[in-house]
């Protein structure tokens, strides 16, 4: 029995992806950022995104600024190589529309809060009636029981989750991450799960449910700090730039500026103390072991400070790197794509469409089915007609 993707493909005029997911039809009912970052990611690898939008639009159309030719940058970046269809699913025409979509659809993926695609009559059972080999993937705050009732913004799962708890100065106030990074991370599981879930209807013919929440993500990405909790009974506390098991690790003031220096392991502290020219340090017992030198973290501090301190971030950045031991400037994003442009990681990619809007790269590389670039971020409703001609068919 085949258990490939759906032949009942919508012809929109699309020249083959050629990823590993072409053929693949996501149905996308997501908004914000955790469901289109999921999404893009399937998009990326080949497959056929159909982005279902209220009359308003994705909530992220109106943040702004800053623009790009009018359009806000924060959705421009979770959007490419999607199509738009405008469907508002209190009109019961429309509401028809989207359920076909949902039948045909390979992957559905959405975001709406526990039940409310229940409403529509496109939740996981209603779909997986006319369509039992869907695999539909659902995406909360805080999951389908306890927290169904509870609005899943990525601040307030920094708050609750003990990441602000973590993030800012030891002896200052809590702060978020400078990015809505666990609606990023579950995006990124998302994929994951959809991919994984695909690979098992391929062998089987089984579709499934897939769900995911904000607050599991944020517990998982906290890695070595939960564990500390759960496996030893120890909170972790805000360290500001330090970290509890790691030294150094941390910006460290030279002549001019700070400048990022780490030893993950011995041998890099061994090196960092000699071309510091601190070799009395690297042979010291004391400071031997990682453990040794968490436990003399104020004393290891003061003398690397004080050598620091005798040249510019640039010249002891050129003398620390050429030894092997990580160190780097602390830069603004501008500077973050520039070295990736120096390093030839080509971060910024356009699509060959007239609107060529610039976008960051897929940040994986494939040898045989590499990511591709068909599609800019779409104006919205600008595939509905499309869509509904290819719906209305048989």
């Amino acid at each position: 029995m085949d258990h490939s993707p759906t032949q009942d493909r919508p012809d929109l005029g699309d020249a083959p992806a050629g990823g590993p997911l072409d053929g693949v039809l996501v149905a996308d009912f997501s908004r914000v950022l955790a469901g289109p970052y999921a999404t893009m990611m399937l998009a990326d690898l080949g497959a056929t995104v159909i982005k279902v939008e209220s009359p308003g639009g994705d909530d992220t159309r109106t943040w702004k600024p800053p623009v790009h030719d009018g359009t806000a940058t924060y959705y421009l970046s979770i959007n490419r190589n999607k199509r738009s269809v405008v469907l508002n699913l209190k009109d019961a025409g429309d509401l028809a529309v989207a359920r076909r979509l949902a039948q045909r659809a390979d992957v559905l993926v959405e975001n709406m809060k526990p039940g409310g695609m229940a409403r529509f009559g496109l939740d996981h059972a209603s779909v997986a009636a006319d369509n039992p080999s869907v695999v539909y993937c659902s995406i909360s705050g805080f999951g389908p029981l306890g927290g169904a009732h509870l609005p899943g913004y990525d601040l307030l799962v920094q708050a609750v989750s003990g990441l602000m708890s973590l993030t800012g100065p030891a002896d200052g106030p809590p702060y978020r991450a400078g990015v809505a990074v666990f609606d990023v991370l579950t995006g990124l599981h998302a994929a994951l799960a959809v991919t994984a879930a695909l690979r098992h209807r391929e062998r089987t013919g089984e579709g499934q449910l897939l769900e995911t929440n904000l607050l599991s993500v944020a517990l998982s990405t906290l890695v070595n700090q939960t564990e500390a909790y759960v496996a030893a009974g120890a909170v972790p506390h805000r360290m500001g730039n330090e970290h509890p098991s790691v030294f150094p690790y941390q910006p460290m003031p030279c002549k001019d500026g700070d400048l990022i220096v780490i030893a993950g392991n011995d041998g890099q502290f061994r090196r960092l103390a000699t071309v510091l020219g601190d070799p009395a340090m690297a042979e010291d017992p004391r400071f031997a072991t990682m453990s040794d030198r968490i436990t003399h973290r104020a004393e290891i501090e003061q003398r690397l400070r004080a050598r620091l301190a005798t040249r510019t971030a640039q010249e002891w950045y050129t003398a620390i790197t050429e030894v092997g031991v990580p160190c780097g400037p602390i830069n603004s994003v501008d500077g973050g794509v520039a070295l990736a442009e120096q390093l030839g990681l080509e971060p910024v990619v356009r699509a060959p469409d007239a609107a060529g809007v610039p976008t960051v790269r897929n940040p994986v590389t494939y040898s045989r089915t590499p990511p591709s670039y068909r599609r800019s971020p779409p104006p919205l409703g600008a595939d509905s007609d499309d869509v509904r001609a290819w719906l209305a068919g048989p």
